[in-house]
């Protein structure tokens, strides 16, 4: 099982999973990234985004999978992210969504076809922070984001995703944010669950993702942080380097 797996490997230190946006990466391009993220050390392939993923989705994971050999796990924008290609989903509900589409309509939408393809389903929180509306998941997520001086509020949902049997949260800042999501509310959810934490959006450095996995989480996510740069493979053992000490 991939899951068992992820938590065996982030116990010893927290992963990188490098996200692949099928609707503006070609199939060629998304194995060239897979390909040189592997050879830096990643250790997840995330696909997945908020707007017509589905579009390419199959072709890209196929050439993902030609060029790599690690785990293919879907992050889902919407029920056109699913596919029987991928080893594993993020299936999961954005908890602080205003539209209940987003918290469990869409889910049961995809759930048959997931169940169908007998794709690895890892029920995961999703959980967007301020500014949110500005990024593309928050505005088609109708996301009422969790300020950014309260983590407390972040910890109430992680808590209550726990309780209700969840066994992940995402804890998102947006794709290309200006800034990742707070240490304080990554360390308060790793210090008061017992839930996987994955972090993501606006980590642009070594230092942003250090500091979040220090605070306790269990799988960075980068892919702007690559898309800025040509030395894919460089920027990939930077990061892996720096959240593994």
């Amino acid at each position: 099982m991939i899951e068992d797996e992820i938590r065996k490997r982030s116990s010893e230190g927290a992963l990188l999973a490098v996200l692949i946006d099928p609707f503006s990466t070609d199939p060629n391009k998304a194995g060239k990234v897979a390909h040189e993220a592997e050879s830096g050390g990643a250790d997840i392939i995330l696909v997945g985004g908020s707007i017509g993923a589905g579009a390419m989705l199959d072709t890209v994971i196929s050439s993902i999978k030609s060029s790599s050999s690690l785990p293919v796990i879907l992050f889902p924008g919407n029920v056109d992210g699913v596919s029987g290609k991928a080893d594993a989903i993020l299936f999961m509900s954005l908890l602080n969504s205003s539209n209940p589409y987003w918290i469990i309509q869409a889910q049961a939408l995809a759930a048959i076809t997931v169940k169908k393809l007998r794709i690895e389903a890892i029920p995961t929180a999703y959980l967007i922070f301020e500014p949110g509306h500005r990024s593309a998941a928050g505005w088609v997520g109708w996301v009422n984001p969790i300020p950014r001086k309260k983590p407390e509020i972040a910890l109430a949902y992680s808590a209550a995703a726990e309780l209700l049997g969840m066994r992940w949260v995402y804890l998102e800042a947006g794709s290309g944010a200006e800034e990742p999501v707070p240490v304080e509310a990554v360390k308060m959810v790793s210090e008061n669950t017992r839930l996987g934490i994955i972090v993501g959006g606006g980590i642009r450095s070594p230092e942003l993702a250090a500091e979040r996995a220090k605070a306790g989480a269990d799988i960075i996510v980068v892919g702007t942080y690559l898309e800025e740069g040509e030395d894919i493979k460089g920027r990939v053992e930077l990061i892996k380097r720096a959240i593994r000490r």
